[in-house]
């Protein structure tokens, strides 16, 4: 018959076992691991944050103080905004007009001179023996009354004739020959020019004297 161990027997006979080199690491391996489960499983405590400490009277006075200059700062800058919209807007405009009525100070000079050309459609219509002499006179006036009119604009007249040929100023259309006046000096003027105040508006249309016995070259130019 065999005999039973009881379990007291067993516990001695698991005391009695020698701990070797491998059995020590490995149960010092696992009191490591119990140890370091039961520190994860215990509750951490958060570290109480500092409170800041409520502001006094004369820090709550600077703070409205503060904010009712940025709304009164916020507000002025909108109304600025809203100026300078309504002056673009505005120079926007004055511009359109500049350029669409640039002509009309011009236009109420020049009316006085369609007045003298009524007159004298209405002297020319007449049929008795002076109307010849009074066309003359109603276009001398018309004549005289329209280049006051330019001149006070700033249109000036160039006159060419006996000058030195400039081509700044003319247009030669042809050269002449001519023993009476230098190489260069302009006989003729074909057509006038002009001058808006420093701007020139049209070249002199000229003829230039030339040596005599020159080759002489027709000058190609522009007749308008």
């Amino acid at each position: 018959m065999s005999k039973e161990v009881s379990n007291e027997e067993l516990k001695d006979k698991e005391l009695e076992t020698p701990v070797t080199e491998e059995t020590g690491e490995r149960q010092a391996d696992e009191t490591l691991g119990q140890a370091e489960e039961a520190e994860s499983e215990e509750p951490t405590e958060e570290e109480p944050k500092e409170e800041l400490p409520p502001p006094t009277p004369e820090e709550l006075k600077q703070l409205r103080a503060d904010a009712a200059k940025a709304t009164e700062y916020y507000e002025r800058l909108l109304r600025q905004v809203a100026e300078t919209d309504n002056l673009r807007k505005r120079l926007a405009k004055e511009k359109q007009d500049a350029i669409r009525y640039a002509n009309e100070s011009l236009i109420e000079q020049l009316l006085p001179t369609m007045d003298s050309f009524d007159m004298a459609l209405m002297a020319v219509s007449s049929a008795d023996e002076n109307s010849i002499d009074s066309l003359k006179t109603g276009i001398e006036m018309v004549h005289t009354q329209l280049k006051r009119t330019l001149e006070e604009v700033g249109l000036s007249e160039i006159d060419a004739k006996g000058q030195e040929f400039d081509p700044a100023l003319h247009e030669a259309m042809s050269r002449k020959e001519s023993v009476e006046a230098e190489e260069g000096t302009v006989l003729e003027q074909i057509r006038k020019g002009y001058k808006l105040k420093d701007r020139l508006v049209r070249p002199a249309s000229v003829v230039v004297a030339t040596a005599p016995g020159e080759n002489i070259e027709p000058e190609g130019g522009k007749n308008e």
